[in-house]
């Protein structure tokens, strides 16, 4: 038997050629471009045969006839007993001109080419889309009914159904699948569509919330699911039926999900949270189509969303169908099948595989170079106060990344350690001496920047100053207040300031502030620092929204307590957990990385909400911690005495274990 297909290197056509071919004597006949004859080698391996039962055809869709060779058409005629027209353009983010150009266009073109062979039968794989938006039970039977086409995909599948329906003179039958997935045996697949757009949805709350947690779902219109091995073997069977022609079958699940339902399967099947609670999505309906407009013409409303659709790997218009109202009735296909052992799997039994297949290959995370090399390789990285602790430690992970990496501070021994330190790695740092709490010095040192380099590509602004001192004993020594915002506050301001205009030039730059956990918990004895900081933390918030439609990005990282010089007059921190450097410098990879707003740990971030929420509670807390610990020997004056910690100390201390602070 000879068979003639379209769409053969297709994810459907590809398997359906693939069981055809497991037929006694058949020969496939398939229609591809004669710039991917390259192609023909490798889908004879996939499909185990050799060139006398896989015969390519060279043409194309777009053109009259497929644009097929007078003499392949004269050898072909009469020859074919089953044409499968599988082409199509199967994505909803696709443009309209290419869609009506695939699909209607390129049916009509099939049809005649077929009809030019002669063919037994002309197979027609159409879509439910084809049905529109149809309120109500959708039958195999029917077609004119078909409601709310106006999108293009919706469009395009229905007017080409329309031309085997009207213009074929052959014996003919149309299958429609429902969205169609990867295998249900092996979970593959070969693009993101479909219910695919929500995998990266649900990735994202299992990485935020823990698995026990209920979570918030969104119920929906129904969705159908059918797995594309299914597809494949209704199609085969069906077909070689005796049938006489002008029949429809649907091929989709008999069961059906709501939307809502179809989240939670695929939540248990990725092991994230179980949607308990469900959000009606009908209730938009309620919204007047005048009202959803005005609020999309509004700018600030429009890139929001586009912002939060294309961060979650969804089309613009997705959320059109998620009140997808129509059910699909299969009675003549269930009938056709009957006997065969050919039934759509319930997808409660396969989801997993899905989702193992979609995680492991078709991830979107799996294709980007997340690495730091990936990052700054040829950048230029500036970190201030990189002649030690943190600076020195995140300096020496950006050279080993590629980097050209600048070092700045006010001890020029330490600044040659450093250099050294790197060439005996294999590297070299710039290093610059720079007091950041001089003014004047700042400016001399961006101009030198941007004379030598150009400016920066990212910049870590790490020199900092920390005083641990309560403010009662700090009556008589403002300068400490004073000497903090200087370095910690207008130091990087200076900087920052000095080096924005080259990034905003570029349309691209990163900058990285180091605050500290104490903003986020509001730590005693900490008044200067954290007032500091604060005030770093607000300009940047500012700054942000400024130039978030300028390249430039910023990101504020609450630092925990890490061991440096600046802690090491406080000797009761060391009692308590603290990040080494090099764990310090992970954090600001991952900053430039990534790119998030802020980073900040699970102690910070619950001491903000505890602020938030409860700040009584939260100033009796941070009071009882107050006077629990005692000032250090430094801020008393006395560098000889030992910190003396009360009982209630000690035992918090063994009770935070392991909880950076």
């Amino acid at each position: 038997m000879h068979y003639f297909v379209t769409g053969a290197t297709g994810f459907i056509g590809k398997r359906l050629v693939a069981r055809l071919l497991q037929r006694k004597g058949a020969v496939v006949h398939f229609l591809i471009r004669r710039e991917s004859e390259g192609k023909v080698a490798q889908l004879r391996e996939f499909w185990g045969v050799g060139p006398s039962r896989a015969v390519p055809v060279f043409g194309d869709l777009t053109e009259k006839k497929l644009g097929v060779a007078a003499d392949d058409v004269r050898a072909l005629k009469g020859q074919i007993d089953h044409f499968f027209h599988l082409a199509a353009v199967y994505d909803l983010e696709a443009d309209e001109e290419s869609q009506v150009k695939v699909n209607i266009d390129g049916t009509r073109n099939t049809v005649e080419f077929a009809r030019a062979i002669a063919v037994g039968h002309f197979h027609h794989v159409s879509s439910i889309a084809a049905a529109g938006l149809y309120e109500g039970v959708f039958r195999e039977d029917m077609f004119e009914e078909a409601e709310n086409i106006d999108h293009p995909y919706f469009m395009t599948k229905h007017e080409s159904e329309k031309i085997v329906r009207k213009e074929c003179r052959l014996p003919w039958t149309v299958y429609r699948p429902a969205a169609v997935v990867g295998d249900s045996r092996t979970g593959e697949m070969d693009k993101i569509d479909g219910p695919y757009y929500f995998f990266k949805l649900i990735q994202r709350i299992r990485q935020i919330l823990p698995p026990w947690m209920p979570s918030v779902g969104l119920e929906g219109g129904r969705i159908n699911i059918v797995p594309v091995d299914f597809v494949v073997a209704a199609l085969d069977h069906i077909s070689h039926g005796q049938r006489a022609g002008g029949e429809c079958f649907h091929l989709v699940d008999p069961v059906g999900y709501r939307v809502g339902d179809v989240l939670d399967i695929l939540s248990r099947a990725a092991h994230a949270p179980k949607m308990n609670l469900f959000v009606n999505a009908a209730l938009l309906g309620f919204i007047p189509k005048s009202v959803k407009k005005g609020l999309m013409a509004l700018a600030p409303v429009r890139r929001v969303y586009r912002a939060v659709m294309q961060d979650l790997g969804l089309p613009e218009d997705m959320m059109t169908f998620v009140n997808y109202p129509t059910r699909f009735d299969c009675r003549q296909t269930l009938a056709a099948l009957k006997g065969s052992g050919i039934e759509c799997p319930n997808l409660r039994d396969y989801a997993w595989r899905l989702w193992d297949y979609w995680e492991r290959h078709l991830d979107p995370d799996l294709h980007i170079d997340r690495s730091l090399k990936g990052t700054v390789a040829g950048k230029v990285v500036l970190v201030t106060g990189g002649s030690s602790g943190i600076g020195l430690a995140a300096a020496h992970k950006f050279a080993e990344a590629g980097a050209t990496t600048i070092i700045c501070g006010r001890d020029q021994d330490k600044l040659d350690e450093a250099c050294a330190e790197a060439k005996a790695r294999g590297y070299a740092f710039v290093a610059y001496p720079a007091d950041i709490a001089d003014m004047a010095d700042c400016d001399r040192f961006v101009q030198l920047l941007i004379q030598n380099h150009g400016g920066v590509d990212y910049l870590i602004n790490n020199a900092g100053r920390s005083i641990r001192r309560a403010i009662e004993s700090s009556y008589d020594r403002f300068h400490d207040f004073e000497r903090t915002m200087q370095l910690n506050y207008f130091g990087c301001l200076r900087v920052t300031m000095g080096l924005l205009p080259g990034m905003v030039a570029r349309k691209r730059g990163h900058v990285v502030n180091i605050s500290s956990i104490g903003v986020l918990t509001n730590a005693p004895r900490f008044s200067a620092y954290v007032a500091s900081k604060a005030a770093l933390d607000a300009w940047t918030r500012c700054a942000s929204s400024e130039f978030a439609d300028q390249g430039v990005t910023f990101t504020t990282i609450n630092m925990p307590l890490v061991r440096t010089p600046m802690i090491a007059p406080t000797q009761i921190y060391k009692n308590v957990p603290t990040l080494a450097p090099e764990e310090a410098a992970d954090m600001i990879a991952q900053a430039c990385i990534f790119r998030p707003v802020r980073i900040a740990t699970r102690l910070g971030i619950t001491g903000q909400v505890m602020h938030a929420l409860v700040p009584r509670v939260a100033q009796i807390v941070m009071n009882t911690s107050f006077r629990m610990f005692p000032d250090s020997s430094a801020a008393k004056g006395d560098k000889g005495a030992k910190p003396q910690l009360s009982p209630e100390a000690i035992a918090m201390q063994q009770m935070m274990r392991g909880i950076h602070f």
